[in-house]
């Protein structure tokens, strides 16, 4: 086989490389007397537990040979997908570069393995083609994603050429991307001895707009906001500011699930993490993709200098900030910056120094958000409201006085009035049912 000639597809990660190689060498020596056979089989099995283990961290199901192939090509940054991730299908050269190496895919899609699982252990190899997946959600896709994967192994089946394969793979990257920001739509930001690395969030909470109850305008001032941004409009960074357990960080995570299919993607940092706010926007400014910078719960002390990252970042630094990314905050403070009474007035008499420049310098840092939405506690009467209508949405059988007369007891020693007390006194009652 011929792994070694691939040309734009010959950048695997480690593990996958040993798999892809270790298989290659089983279907060119599975029969060469010249190797022990004890040490084929052995390679054979081994082989047999990487496509078991990808199957039960990927989710993946059907013959996971093929799927294992349809994961190295719609997981491949090169220059073919990224362009194509753009306009579709590409003109020049690189296209006939694209198609020698998908001839050598096919050859591993299309090989016959019965040879191979009569001298090795065809009972165990059945598994491979006929895998059924268990309930264990994917570790590393989330289900729409692992279902595209394996339709595409699907599609690659049903190709009867090289052209027809390629074909299908460039339409897969017009569709869906290519690689992490392709297939995620949550990342993290880590920093290891390799630099800032951007990390797929697996795991992310499927919160839709309606699963918010009432705060009609606010939600409606985010919608415009980003909808303009997806749109390849003008569009503004966000701050979404006011009293805890109001729904700032549920309406960013809603936006998230909401336009995902038209590009969106949303990044989370922590304030620790600002100096490297730079390098993450330099691996994101060329992607056709529309990138938000998440920042929950954001506030500074006194002592705390990180904002001035932020401000370099928003407005003020030398390099512009490229038009795909915008920053969107959550805060209890509508300043971010805690100030005191001593920022007040002008002239400091003991040291002469001028107290509305700290206010101005405090100040400054919000400005920078175009449009900032305000989240306020719910009156007793809305957070009725969203008891009741959390009550129906989750069929709890209880008459509304006695609904309503339990919210209002548990409201008092649970935090007081707010959107996230009304979720928490329900999920309490769900779980005594």
């Amino acid at each position: 086989m011929r792994e070694k000639e691939l040309i734009v597809y010959r950048d695997l990660s480690k593990e996958e490389g040993k798999l892809l190689s270790d298989m290659s060498f089983l279907m060119d020596h599975y029969d060469d007397e010249y190797y022990n056979l004890e040490d084929r089989s052995g390679l054979f099995y081994s082989c047999i537990h990487e496509l078991l283990e990808m199957a039960g961290n990927h989710g993946f199901y059907g013959n996971l040979w093929h799927c294992f192939l349809a994961h190295l090509l719609v997981n491949n940054e090169n220059s073919y997908s990224r362009a194509c991730e753009v306009v579709g299908p590409v003109e020049g050269s690189i296209n006939q570069a694209v198609l020698h190496d998908i001839i050598i895919v096919k050859e591993f899609f299309d090989y016959d393995f019965s040879g191979m699982c009569g001298l090795l252990g065809e009972s165990a190899w059945g598994l491979i083609e006929h895998y059924q997946r268990s309930n264990e959600k994917s570790k590393v896709y989330n289900t729409r994603i692992q279902q595209r994967i394996c339709d595409l192994a699907q599609q690659f089946r049903d190709n009867h050429t090289p052209e027809e394969m390629k074909d299908t793979l460039t339409q897969f990257y017009k569709d869906y991307g290519v690689g992490k920001f392709g297939l995620h739509k949550a990342f993290r930001i880590a920093h290891d001895e390799n630099g800032v690395q951007i990390l797929p969030i697996t795991n992310i909470a499927h919160v839709h707009m309606d699963d918010l109850v009432g705060y009609e305008i606010q939600k409606q001032k985010l919608i415009e906001n980003t909808e303009a941004f997806v749109n390849g409009k003008k569009a503004n960074n966000c701050l979404l500011f006011g009293d805890a357990g109001t729904g700032k960080s549920s309406s960013i995570k809603a936006i998230t699930n909401e336009y995902y299919e038209k590009g969106l993607r949303i990044i989370e940092i922590y304030k620790h993490q600002f100096q490297d706010l730079n390098d993450v926007i330099a691996q994101i400014k060329n992607r056709n993709y529309k990138f938000i910078i998440y920042m929950d719960d954001l506030s500074f002390e006194d002592f705390e200098i990180e904002y001035k990252y932020l401000k370099a970042v928003i407005e003020g630094g030398l390099e512009k900030k490229p038009a795909n990314v915008l920053i969107y905050a959550t805060s209890n403070r509508r300043h971010l910056i805690k100030e005191t009474w001593k920022d007040r007035g002008d002239v400091e008499i003991e040291n002469g120094m001028h107290k509305s420049d700290t206010m101005q310098e405090k100040l400054s840092l919000a400005s920078r958000f175009g449009v900032t939405i305000y989240f306020g506690k719910p009156s007793p009467k809305e957070f009725q409201e969203i008891v009741i209508t959390l009550a129906k949405r989750y069929q709890l059988d209880m008459e509304e006085k006695e609904l309503l007369a339990e919210a209002n007891k548990w409201e008092l020693s649970h935090g007081g009035i707010s959107g996230r007390t009304a979720q928490q006194f329900i999920d309490y009652l769900l779980g005594k049912e």
